[in-house]
């Protein structure tokens, strides 16, 4: 998967997001990069270092959607954070480097999902000797008639178990009871203060135990099965493989960078915004960070910036903090003819998920080319003369057209009642009240 050429990166990224092509491109590049990385000599390797991103764009147009989306496509540790949650009024926040610190925890956990996936025939099997166990307790040593007569009876109950006969027959299984710890009742910035090695202390307190209980098959399968495959699975190896993941492909996604920009105010909040970034500046450059895994290198992990930028521009940031991020891409506000692509390409579009949860009732949800044209021009009026929150409009619009069928949707009459036929006139009928407020709005002060 990160053999994937840029080409095939923006293909891939064409069947979930509209438009946006310098966008994706300039990401595509980035992670193509890193697989071209990894083919120089060693010496040469650590000196290439990612060429960070910011994109430039109001809300809803696709900034956050094309990093989450190529993160998955290359199986990449994702962490999106607000930047604004660093810098709150009275210097009350989050400390930077817990980023770095959120990010190898999430490419831990990717690393042993991969584990868990690669083992999970042989934990299966595991569980149902488990369970086999139970139902027919091995014999004593020494005694090979009774052996035998077990294994015969051993072999008509895993039939039995394979063939789904078993599943409410009641077995006793051992199972963790997780207590909770005490540092887990803190809030982010009480966990922070205290310090990972503080908060390792407090999770030994409330250790697992082990409580049996008795439980239908159809249920103890499942936790067997979970305990087999976290017997097959090394965590020192996980947690080195997903250091290193977070290392060498990790992606940190600053949303609402522009919000750390400061106003040149040498006072109040103005202060701790350029404070953030100088603490950025380190993490960006490339920096040790202390995890509970060890030390962290941030050299080579990828960050991506992004924001609206209304007010100010990415000039505003302090020139330390610029360098840092030498690619700028501005994307598009986005029109009704993109609107429409929205909801007719996508593989994911709009339409297509409600007419497959109303669908789940019986209700058959047709929509028709003029209803999204209609719903188009309506959700590009709406972020024209109201506040611009570009693709997002959509969920709100589709709500509302949608509120009747999905809260009567159980009650409907058939067949008339179960079939609904979206056009410009049911979307006119159905959104009338919205259409009136927008007219309305733009004649008050």
């Amino acid at each position: 998967m990160n053999e994937r050429t840029p080409v095939e990166i923006v293909a891939a990224l064409d069947r979930h997001i509209v438009g946006q092509m310098d966008a994706k491109r300039a990401v595509a590049i980035a992670i193509r990069n890193r697989w071209r990385r990894r083919q120089l000599s060693e010496e040469l390797r650590n000196e290439v270092l990612p060429k960070n991103i910011i994109l430039i764009g109001s809300t809803g147009v696709g900034k956050t959607e094309i990093a989450r989306r190529v993160s998955q496509l290359v199986s990449a540790p994702f962490l999106k954070v607000e930047a604004s949650k660093y810098t709150e009024v009275g210097y009350h926040g989050r400390d930077v480097e817990s980023m770095v610190r959120d990010l190898v925890e999430v490419a831990i956990a990717l690393v042993k999902a991969e584990e868990l996936e690669q083992v999970e025939t042989k934990a299966t099997r595991g569980a149902e000797e488990r369970i086999l166990d139970i139902l027919v307790p091995p014999a004593q040593p020494g005694d090979e008639e009774e052996r035998e007569r077990r294994e015969k009876t051993r072999e008509t109950f895993r039939k039995k178990l394979q063939a789904g006969e078993l599943e409410d027959r009641e077995v006793e299984i051992s199972v963790e009871n997780k207590s909770v710890p005490f540092v887990d009742v803190l809030s982010n910035t009480g966990v922070e203060q205290i310090g990972f090695d503080m908060q390792n202390m407090f999770q030994n307190l409330g250790k697992q135990h082990q409580q049996s209980r008795r439980l239908p098959i159809s249920e103890a399968r499942p936790i067997l099965r979970a305990q087999e495959a976290e017997s097959l699975i090394d965590d020192d190896k996980v947690n080195r493989r997903g250091v290193q993941r977070a290392e060498e492909s990790g992606i940190v996604f600053l949303d609402e960078i522009d919000k750390v920009v400061s106003k040149g105010q040498a006072h109040g909040p103005e202060v701790s915004r350029e404070g953030v970034q100088r603490d950025l500046l380190p993490i960006v450059e490339g920096c040790s960070v202390t995890t509970r895994y060890g030390m962290v290198r941030t050299d080579h992990v990828l960050f991506i910036g992004a924001g609206a930028f209304h007010g100010s521009k990415p000039s505003d940031l302090i020139p330390e903090l610029q360098g840092r991020f030498p690619i700028r891409v501005e994307l598009d506000s986005l029109r009704q003819e993109d609107f429409v692509r929205i909801l007719t390409e996508p593989e994911n579009a709009l339409p297509r998920q409600y007419h497959a949860l109303l669908d789940t009732e019986g209700v058959t949800v047709d929509f028709q080319e003029d209803g999204i044209a209609r719903l188009a021009e309506l959700a590009w009026e709406l972020n024209r003369g109201s506040q611009d929150i570009g693709a997002r409009r959509l969920y709100t619009l589709f709500e509302k057209l949608l509120e009747g069928p999905l809260f009567q949707a159980p009650d409907l009459i058939p067949p008339d009642g179960r079939k609904i036929n979206v056009t410009a006139g049911f979307v006119d009928q159905q959104l009338s009240e919205i259409a009136a407020d927008q007219q309305q709005s733009s004649y008050i002060l």
